[in-house]
């Protein structure tokens, strides 16, 4: 009986020891199992091509013409491992003013308008993902995915080089990346907010001729640098004399050609205002035969292309363009704490001042 007894109670304790032995396995596989476990996310990028990412997207590289500014206004700075010479240049873009620990990071390749990525360097800061603008169409997108086995996503700024409907798609898409949708939606309702608060002020009222001179495209210009469908100029809806020649996009013009327009109103790219005054020293009478100059109507713009468009810059200078030329539907809007606002809400800090020091900021120009 005891026996039996004594068999009875080691056939129990076996069972359990059985037991404990297969459910303790069973959730350590299960843990092992949950923690190898990788989330991924599939987007089409601006060239239509399908990319899986691994989520989530800690280090980024972002090349070619505005792609670094895009993640910035994203809040994507402090995830950029990498970043192109060309971004180390002293040439104060608000973003990079905004972040300048971004100059401090391992250089990825040359950049600029016209150059390829270097894939060897990209490899050693480690990505999860490389956005680019412009450097590389689909065929171009998918060779370097191929070279470097890390996605790569095309963004667009979209034709005009404004906040346009493309440009939009391109911060959503980063959003998305980066788990940062609630952001790129405040970018999309404030974009919103600025174009509505512009067209209701304007409404009706009467522009008067206005000229553009020096503006920047891929480095200073001179006076007769001025821009087709300029996008500023556009969207305070001001009579822009260069539109006359139905081109669109960055212009030359000739002096004749200035005159015969003679506007009454003319602001200048502060980027080229260095080669306007030295010009203005060797050739006065041809500036004094301008009305705009005639009546001091001449007015300083902050630059807002510097590898691309500096879209906070546009619409600060939208609402500065808009003050000159509507003064009575502008009267209640002092332009500098509006770029201060524009400036905070895309790039976390208020950089006029900044960027006063470095070009001259918003206010009429004085040439004698």
């Amino acid at each position: 009986m005891q026996r039996a007894r004594n068999l009875g109670i080691f056939i129990l304790i076996l069972a359990l020891i059985i037991g404990l032995t297969y459910f303790g396995v069973g959730s350590k596989t299960k843990a092992a199992t949950k923690k190898v476990t990788t989330k991924t996310l599939v987007v089409t990028d601006l060239a239509g091509r399908k990319i899986t990412l691994k989520q989530p997207v800690k280090r980024v590289v972002a090349i070619g013409p505005g792609a670094l500014r895009l993640v910035s206004y994203v809040d994507g700075a402090a995830r950029i491992v990498g970043v192109e010479a060309i971004e180390k240049q002293p040439n104060a873009k608000p973003y990079i003013l905004a972040y300048p620990q971004l100059q401090k990071l391992p250089t990825i390749g040359q950049g600029g308008p016209d150059t390829q990525p270097d894939p060897e360097k990209i490899l050693t800061v480690k990505p999860d993902v490389i956005f680019v603008v412009q450097l590389l169409d689909k065929a171009g997108a998918d060779r370097l995915q191929q070279q470097v086995k890390v996605p790569v996503v095309v963004l667009n700024y979209g034709q005009a080089g404004f906040f346009d409907d493309t440009a939009l798609k391109s911060i959503n898409l980063i959003g998305k990346i980066l788990g940062k949708e609630k952001r790129a939606q405040e970018l999309q309702n404030y974009v919103q907010k600025i174009k509505s608060d512009l067209a209701k002020r304007i409404g009706k009222a009467k522009s008067p001729k206005v000229y553009v001179g020096a503006v920047s495209f891929k480095g200073a210009r001179g006076f007769e640098s001025t821009q087709g469908s300029h996008p500023i100029l556009k969207m305070v809806k001001a009579q822009n004399v260069a539109d006359g020649l139905g081109k669109q996009g960055a212009i030359t013009v000739d002096r004749e050609q200035i005159l015969l327009w003679d506007p009454e109103v003319v602001f200048i790219d502060e980027g080229g205002l260095s080669l306007v005054k030295e010009d203005y020293r060797k050739n006065s009478s041809f500036y004094l035969s301008l009305t705009a100059f005639k009546k001091n109507k001449v007015y300083g713009l902050l630059p807002y292309n510097s590898y691309n468009t500096n879209i906070e810059t546009a619409f600060a200078d939208a609402y500065y363009v808009a003050k000159v030329i509507y003064p009575t539907a502008f009267a209640g809007v002092d332009p500098v704490k509006k770029a201060d606002e524009i400036y905070k809400f895309f790039l976390g800090k208020p950089l006029y001042q900044e960027l006063k020091k470095k070009f001259g900021g918003f206010g009429p120009l004085k040439f004698d």
